[in-house]
C-alpha cells in the first residue's frame, strides 16, 4: 500500500512531467501545425486562462466531491487529452487542445495542494516545499524525456503516448492513497468563496504568490534574452540559464521541511523575499554574465519556498474544527497566482520595451521584496507557530 505522502508526492511529479513534457515541445508543434509566432503565442495563451478560470471551480469541486475524485478525474483527463494535442494538424486545434490541457491540468493543480495540505495536516509535519520539489522535478525529467523523444525523430503524437501511459500507470498506482474522500454533509460547511474575497490575510498570502508567480515567470521566459542582449552571452549557453534556476529551485525545496519547521512559515516566507530580491537585483546591477548565473541561482533558492508555504498557509486559513477545509481559500490564491503567471511576462517586456531588460530585471527584484512585509503582515496577531513548524528537527 502507497503511502499518502508517496501518492501525493507522485502527483506532483507526474503533473509536472505533463507539463515539461508539452512545453519543451513546443517548437514541433509549431512546426506541425504552421503556426506563425503570433498564432503560436494566441495558442499559449489558452492554457494560462483556462487555468485562471478552472482555478475556482476546481476548489469548489474539492469541497464538494473531495481532492481525490477530482485528482482521478482531471489528472486521467489530462493524459487523454496530451495525445490530442500531440495530433493537432492546424492552429486553432493546437489552441483547443492546449486550453483543455491547460484546464485539466489546473485543476489537477488546485487538487494536489488540497491533498497536499490534508498530509500536512495528519502527519504535523511542513511538508509543502517536498511536494512541490516534486513537480520541479516532474517537469525537469518531462523536458528530458521530450529531448530524447526530440532526438529520437519521435513524432509529438507519439512521445506524448507514452507519456500519458507513464502517467496513467502513475495514478492507478497511487490514486486509492491520495487523500480528500468525499466530505459529509456536515463537513460542507464552509464559507462561500465571495466571503473568502473579502479576507485580508487570503489578499496578503495572495500577493505572496503573486510576487513569487511574476518573479519566476521572468526567470522562466526572459533569463536567456536578458544573458544575450544585455551581458553578450552566445545563445546556447543563455539557453542553460532557466536550467539553472529551476534545478536550484528543485533542489532548495527538498530542504524546505527542515528549513520551515526551524524558523516557521511566516519568517521563511520573509527571509525568502529578500533572498530572491538580492539576486535579481544582483544579475541587474552587476554587469557580468557570470554575476547573472549567479544571481538567478540565488533568486531560485529565494523563490523556492514562496508558493508552496503560502498554498499551505492560506489551506491553513481555511481549517475547520473538523480538521478538513480550505479548498476555498487555496483556489483563491492559486487564482491570483496564476494571473501573475500569464500577466508577469508581457509586462516585463513593455518596461523593457521602455527601458531595457536590466531595468525590468531590477524592477522584478524590488517586487519580490514586497514578498517579506506582506508574509509579516499576513501572520496573526497573537498566534503561536504550531506542531512542528515551530522546532527545531532533531
Amino acid at each position: 500500500m502507497v503511502s499518502q505522502r508517496a501518492a501525493v508526492a507522485a502527483v506532483f511529479v507526474v503533473n509536472g512531467g505533463l507539463y515539461g513534457a508539452w512545453a519543451a515541445r513546443v517548437p514541433a508543434l509549431a512546426a506541425q501545425t504552421g503556426a506563425d509566432p503570433a498564432e503560436l503565442g494566441l495558442a499559449l495563451l489558452g492554457p494560462s486562462i483556462a487555468m485562471i478560470v478552472t482555478a475556482p471551480l476546481a476548489a469548489r469541486a474539492c469541497a464538494a466531491w473531495g481532492a481525490r475524485l477530482v485528482i482521478a478525474v482531471a489528472l486521467a483527463g489530462a493524459c487523454l487529452v496530451l495525445p490530442v494535442l500531440g495530433l493537432a494538424g492546424s492552429v486553432p486545434l493546437l489552441g483547443a487542445a492546449l486550453a483543455a490541457l491547460g484546464a485539466l491540468m489546473g485543476t489537477v493543480d488546485v487538487a494536489m495542494n488540497v491533498a497536499a495540505v490534508a498530509v500536512v495536516r495528519d502527519l504535523d509535519r511542513p511538508l509543502m516545499p517536498f511536494f512541490h520539489a516534486g513537480f520541479s522535478f516532474g517537469g525537469l525529467i518531462g523536458s528530458l524525456g521530450a529531448g530524447l523523444a526530440a532526438a529520437l525523430s519521435l513524432t509529438p503524437a507519439r512521445h506524448f503516448c507514452f507519456v500519458a501511459a507513464a502517467g496513467l500507470l502513475a495514478l492507478l498506482v497511487t490514486v486509492r492513497s491520495v487523500p480528500g474522500e468525499r466530505p459529509g454533509p456536515q463537513e460542507k460547511s464552509g464559507g462561500s468563496y465571495r466571503a473568502v474575497v473579502f479576507r485580508k490575510r487570503l489578499w496578503l498570502l495572495a500577493a505572496v504568490a503573486l510576487c513569487a508567480a511574476v518573479a519566476e515567470g521572468t526567470c522562466a521566459e526572459w533569463s536567456a534574452l536578458f544573458l544575450v542582449k544585455e551581458r553578450a552571452v552566445t545563445e546556447s549557453v543563455a539557453a542553460t540559464a532557466y536550467s539553472v534556476f529551476s534545478v536550484t529551485m528543485a533542489l532548495t525545496r527538498l530542504f524546505g521541511e527542515r528549513v520551515e519547521a526551524r524558523f516557521g512559515p511566516h519568517r521563511l516566507l520573509a527571509a525568502s523575499g529578500l533572498v530572491a530580491a538580492a539576486g535579481l537585483v544582483l544579475t541587474a546591477a552587476v554587469p557580468l554574465g557570470a554575476v547573472a548565473y549567479a544571481g538567478f541561482a540565488v533568486a531560485g533558492v529565494g523563490l523556492a519556498f514562496c508558493f508552496p508555504v503560502a498554498m499551505a498557509l492560506a489551506g491553513d486559513a481555511g481549517r475547520r474544527s473538523d480538521g478538513g477545509g480550505g479548498e476555498r481559500e487555496l483556489g483563491f490564491v492559486t487564482t491570483v497566482a496564476y494571473a501573475g503567471f500569464l500577466g508577469g511576462p508581457p509586462m516585463i517586456g513593455g518596461v523593457a520595451s521602455l527601458t531595457s531588460l536590466t531595468v525590468s530585471i531590477g524592477a522584478v527584484g524590488l517586487l519580490a521584496a514586497l514578498i517579506t512585509p506582506a508574509a509579516l503582515a499576513a501572520r496573526e496577531r497573537g498566534a503561536a507557530p504550531k506542531g512542528t513548524a515551530a522546532r527545531e528537527l532533531v
